[in-house]
């Protein structure tokens, strides 16, 4: 079986094919710009030349539209034709309270998708537009929605109920939903196989490093607790978002500057974390350059960051009870070397050991504790395409 999977933002989307006999990628690409003028689409097959496709794409629609034509291509396609593809995977990212799993994508579903559209306005419409012209391009192929929040629904509430006055969590909805819950579930999954056991009988930490980043405390593969809230704002210092802040600095802030709450929400997102605190950058490459020549701002940023990270990895093996294996993964967490030293410094209070020489790798499915480490370290690249493929699979099959 062939699985489609699709991952729709506001004016991009990433796809994969994926021959579910091995789990081989048959084509994978990018589609950048729709609805702005210089729309392309970077489309890749194995073993043959990328093939770049220049052509104005007014919605998303039309985007997957060309996806089709360039999976089907007589040169650099994938399959002869639509009829190779069986099924199509979609990456949501908000399901609420909805689903605490993956699902085939069917007039309910539609309807829960729009209704958690104020949960995550930014991010939900793209992935019902992509949806939609799917279901339209497609429609002999069932599409199955694969949700970033589900994986944490089976945090107790204790976890996820905020102290705010109850009627705001029954009414509005308001409670901790965590984010990249698909990376967070591949990786410990991988983990566990990893370390030859049940995945029920582990005990893991995650981390999702990226430009946004987020950790979470899975206990017999089950998520107890995340880092990120009601929104991706909560948790880490990220690359431009604040994380944990004393929630009267808003309204200080608000009040002194005048701001508007558009202002105050930009600043949150857009305008804080390292780049906010370094001034240099939300790119930790560049940070950790700025940093190396002796940027203060830039070094300060780092520290930040690192002890941010290490207060939540100690705070989550307290949730969980012990730990077996923290695992780095995302852009800075599979290719951070001198993060990941810096955040496992004085966690060895807790049986972490990283070993330095194993830690210099970048990329690569390996163990970087030392042997006398009780706690393993590992670094996993995550793979969220391909668990969408196989939840597609498992549940069109």
């Amino acid at each position: 079986m062939n699985v489609l999977v699709i991952n729709c933002g506001s004016s991009s989307l990433k796809y994969q094919l994926f021959d579910m006999k091995d789990e081989s990628v048959l084509a994978k690409g990018l589609v950048e710009r729709i609805g702005i003028e210089g729309s392309r689409l970077k489309h890749e097959v194995p073993n043959r030349d990328k093939a770049v496709i220049e052509v104005p794409m007014k919605d998303h629609k039309d985007a997957l539209g060309h996806v089709l034509d360039a999976i089907t291509h007589a040169e650099h396609g994938a399959v002869k034709s639509l009829d190779e593809i069986n099924a199509v995977g979609h990456r949501v990212v908000h399901a609420g309270e909805k689903y605490s799993g993956s699902v085939v994508i069917n007039d309910s579903v539609m309807a829960a998708l729009e209704e958690c559209i104020e949960l995550a306005p930014l991010h939900n419409p793209p992935n019902i537009i992509g949806i939609k012209a799917m279901q339209e391009l497609l429609p002999n192929c069932e599409n199955v929605g694969v949700f970033d929040t589900a994986f944490h629904q089976t945090m107790p509430a204790s976890s996820y109920v905020y102290a705010l006055p109850y009627e705001y969590y029954e009414r509005d909805h308001v409670r901790r939903y965590g984010f990249h819950g698909t990376s967070h579930r591949y990786v410990s999954q991988r983990a566990a196989d990893m370390l030859g056991k049940d995945i029920k009988d582990t005990k893991i930490i995650t981390c999702h490093l990226g430009n946004g980043a987020s950790l979470a405390a899975i206990d017999g593969g089950k998520s107890i607790d995340t880092s990120m809230g009601f929104t991706p704002l909560e948790g880490l210092v990220m690359g431009t978002r604040c994380g944990d802040i004393d929630p009267q600095i808003v309204t200080y802030i608000m009040g002194k500057e005048k701001l508007t709450l558009d202002d105050m929400n930009n600043i949150m997102n857009k305008k804080s974390g390292v780049l906010g605190i370094s001034g240099v950058s939300s790119d930790f490459r560049d940070v950790e350059e700025a940093a190396e020549k002796g940027n203060e701002r830039a070094i300060l940023a780092l520290e930040v960051y690192h002890l941010n990270v290490r207060k939540y990895i100690a705070a989550y093996a307290s949730v969980l009870g012990g730990v077996d294996a923290v695992v780095f993964t995302a852009g800075l967490g599979e290719n951070g070397i001198d993060s990941r030293e810096a955040i496992c410094k004085n966690l060895e209070f807790m049986g972490v050991e990283l070993d330095t020489e194993k830690n210099k790798v970048r990329g690569k499915e390996t163990f970087v504790n030392k042997d006398s480490s009780k706690v393993k370290v590992m670094v996993i690249p995550t793979n969220e395409e391909l668990m969408i493929a196989r939840d597609t699979l498992e549940l069109v099959k």
